[in-house]
């Protein structure tokens, strides 16, 4: 557990829990590791795995075209850029650049685990 900077003046008043991703992350919740690196101490992420893409329901396709970068998937998808890593998932993709490939049909999903509607698109 990490501390507040108000801990210098009331030791142990105000702990903070050490979170060190957002709750849009893609990897919140993977835990942290310690290793050593020529003798530092270094702290990581675990791996993390793609789930199965099995686990997206589609909700619309989309053909990407020329100059189109995964953020701009993203954006056309969630209204955020940052969310690129969604489509990534769901198109088993671990590069995103493999979402901008020409042509390439790309699923825009809802979140993992998520029922999509009865009979598909």
């Amino acid at each position: 557990m990490s501390t507040s900077p108000l801990d210098a003046i009331l030791p142990g008043a105000f702990p903070l829990p050490l979170v060190a991703f957002g709750p849009a992350s893609r990897y919140r919740g993977l835990p942290l590791a310690t290793g050593s690196f020529n003798g530092i101490e270094v702290r990581y992420v675990t791996r993390r795995f793609l789930p199965d893409s099995e686990r997206f329901a589609s909700v619309e396709e989309h053909d990407a075209v020329a100059g189109q970068r995964a953020d701009h998937l993203a954006y056309l998808a969630f209204l955020d850029p940052e969310m690129s890593w969604l489509l990534g998932d769901a198109n088993n993709v671990m590069n995103l650049r493999e979402l901008e490939q020409v042509g390439r049909r790309i699923r825009f999903t809802l979140p993992e685990g998520v029922p999509g509607p009865q009979g598909g698109l």
